[in-house]
């Protein structure tokens, strides 16, 4: 795990040690669990269990993950130290969003949910703690935080406003307690569009009731009307049915929301708005993805080179179809533009398509047979391995040894970048398969198991009656090239989505 280290919130009090103490301006993340002393009346060891667990699985790797070194857990919380504010806010609303998926199944009452805050300042550092007001706001920022929720410094939002693909409220300046100035916070809101999105339910609510006052108004004006008798012989009063009523004011349509999970908590992101009723397929313009034909055959599955990839075994795969491509940018925003998709994805068109959660992938398998009257599925994740292996049993597809220029990858050569290359610009293994290594993770329909014991030895999915995580297969252009390797597996939250996962698709012959 990731560097340890002891952390004193420091008493302003003392004196300062002799000598010189390196200083470093550092972002740092205070994170606590909300109502954590009623859920440990309630239920001690069940709650200490639950958030060990939580740290061990969630919170130090998303603080690795994100190049950060966790100082100190707190019993009820946490705090982080950071070198880059924007990996800081990342690390804090992986966490959250992740908590989201992992409380799903949790009755509202028990669930564990933290508040973070995160600040930019300056810290001084020892060799087994720090402190200062950098720490102090953070903890501050903390403290003011609803459940669920990411509120940052406003020297944090100056740093990441334009490096970070979420929305931010302002809640204005804040006088905290032991500082002497007030301190701008903001909420990260992980839906891009969810400032908007608040705004316009705002003005959502002033249209609405402008409108209930000019009918009231309408209204009386024509009881006025009626009320009054007829001044000459032959004048008619004019009836509802000759009057036009007045025209109510029309309501703004609601924005369409980007979420960031597909059970959004209200905490974490405003629920999105309800869709319309979806279009029938044929109104729909539908790209099937190209699909390539893949022989049955026994493989030897898995490897000896991670505890996750044992025991190999001997596994029997049906014939099957599998996507010579990952699913990509312009397929998936089909199934948003019927309504049957819930984020509408960004990015080039033929680019594959990311961000996506479990059940996302899901969604779309459901969408495309639909609409074209085959059985679109996530393929199982021994047809995904036997596929991506193309027939081989070295360590790659191509080899024992990387070779530059095959995945995309961090470390696989000169195509490596920032984001995924488009679908198809590396070589095909030998079944015609692009990107089955590298480019995007890639969901299969398997529940997430440690190992391979018990695993099914006929190719089918592995699936289980509580499944709250699915593997990952393939590695993305984030990872080194030891995630491009065919056997190499993971696993994530289902309903949790993350900036490197996508999926293919399979279909049963």
């Amino acid at each position: 795990m990731g560097e340890i280290r002891n952390f004193r919130s420091g008493n302003q009090d003392e004196p300062p040690p002799h000598g010189g103490m390196p200083r470093r301006l550092a972002a740092i993340i205070v994170g606590d669990i909300a109502s954590y002393s009623r859920l440990m009346q309630a239920d001690e060891e069940g709650t200490h269990v639950r958030v060990k667990r939580i740290e061990r699985d969630l919170i130090q790797p998303s603080i690795i993950e994100h190049h950060g070194s966790l100082v100190k857990t707190t019993g009820d919380g946490f705090i982080a130290i950071f070198d880059s504010p924007v990996e800081a806010v990342r690390c804090s609303i992986v966490i959250q969003q992740n908590l989201v998926g992992r409380n799903a199944s949790v009755p509202r009452h028990s669930r564990l949910e933290y508040r973070i805050g995160v600040n930019l300042g300056d810290v001084i550092v020892e060799p087994d703690d720090i402190y200062g007001d950098g720490v102090n706001i953070a903890t501050r920022i903390e403290g003011i935080a609803e459940p669920g929720q990411v509120y940052i410094s406003g020297a944090i939002y100056e740093q990441i406003k334009h490096k970070i693909v979420c929305g931010y409220e302002s809640l204005g300046d804040r006088k905290v307690k032991n500082i002497t100035d007030p301190v701008r916070v903001y909420r990260v809101l992980p839906d891009a569009d969810s400032v908007g999105k608040t705004r316009s339910r705002r003005e959502n609510a002033l249209i609405f009731l402008l409108a209930i006052t000019l009918l009231v108004i309408a209204a009386g004006a024509l009881w006025y009307l009626l009320a009054q008798p007829q001044s000459r012989v032959g004048e008619q009063v004019a009836t509802p049915a000759a009057s036009p009523a007045p025209s109510p004011v029309p309501q703004a349509p609601p924005r369409e929301v980007v979420t960031q999970a597909p059970q959004p908590s209200p905490s974490i992101a405003s629920a999105p708005s309800s869709p319309a009723p979806a279009p029938s397929p044929s109104a729909t313009p539908v790209s099937e993805p190209e699909m390539i034909a893949i022989r049955g055959g026994s493989f030897a599955m898995g490897s000896n080179d991670d505890p996750t990839e044992r025991p190999v075994h001997q596994v029997t795969i049906k014939p099957f179809s599998i996507g010579k491509y990952p699913v990509t940018v312009r397929e998936w925003n089909e199934c948003a533009a019927a309504n049957a998709c819930g984020f509408t994805a960004t990015g080039r068109d033929d680019a594959p398509v990311s961000n996506v959660s479990w059940t996302d992938a899901q969604q779309y398998a459901a969408f495309l047979s639909q609409a074209t009257k085959k059985q679109y599925r996530l393929p199982s994740e021994a047809e995904w391995e036997y596929a991506a292996r193309g027939g081989t049993q070295t360590k790659y597809w191509w080899g024992d040894k990387l070779q530059p220029g095959m995945a995309g990858c961090k470390d696989c050569g000169d195509l490596a970048a920032e984001q995924p290359a488009k679908v198809g610009s590396f070589k095909p293994n030998p079944f015609g398969l692009h990107d089955m290594g590298g480019g995007v993770d890639q969901w299969v329909e398997d529940c997430w198991h440690k190992n391979y014991q018990g695993a099914p030895l006929d190719g089918s999915a592995w699936t289980g009656v509580d499944c709250s995580s699915h593997v990952l297969r393939s590695g993305s252009w984030k990872n080194d090239s030891r995630y491009v390797r065919p056997s190499n597996r993971d696993g994530y939250d289902t309903n949790v989505r993350y900036p490197t996962h996508g999926f293919r698709v399979a279909l049963s012959p």
